[in-house]
């Protein structure tokens, strides 16, 4: 089992949904988060006034998945987040060791 987290433009959320679902992943965890990289900010006008914006909104992606899919999953979520400038997001991808279905008691890829 892997554990996959992508950071992604909000605009490309909905893109990134539709792509994760059409290779099989069935759950997922959005959050809005903010981060700072490459893109080192963006200028915003704020009440007439020019200032310098370090952290921009992001949203992590975070799902438990099967071995299998990881090559899948990657790719689909490359393919919808890319705008080809700088600030389109990252992958990670860690083992996932133990997983368990609150509900059922399930563990690891039953409970995914």
């Amino acid at each position: 089992m892997k554990s996959v987290s992508a950071v992604i433009r909000p605009t490309k959320l909905d893109d990134v949904i539709e792509a994760l679902s059409a290779v099989g992943v069935k759950a997922f965890t959005t959050t809005e988060v903010k981060g700072f990289g490459q893109q080192k900010g963006h200028a915003q006008a704020y009440r007439g006034a020019e200032c310098e914006v370090t952290f921009v909104p992001r949203i992590q992606i975070d799902a438990a998945i099967s071995d299998n899919l990881l090559g899948k999953v990657i790719e689909a979520i490359g393919r919808a987040a890319k705008t080809g400038k700088i600030g389109d997001g990252k992958v990670f991808v860690s083992v996932l060791e133990h997983a368990v279905r609150v509900r059922t008691g399930e563990t690891n890829e039953a409970a995914l």
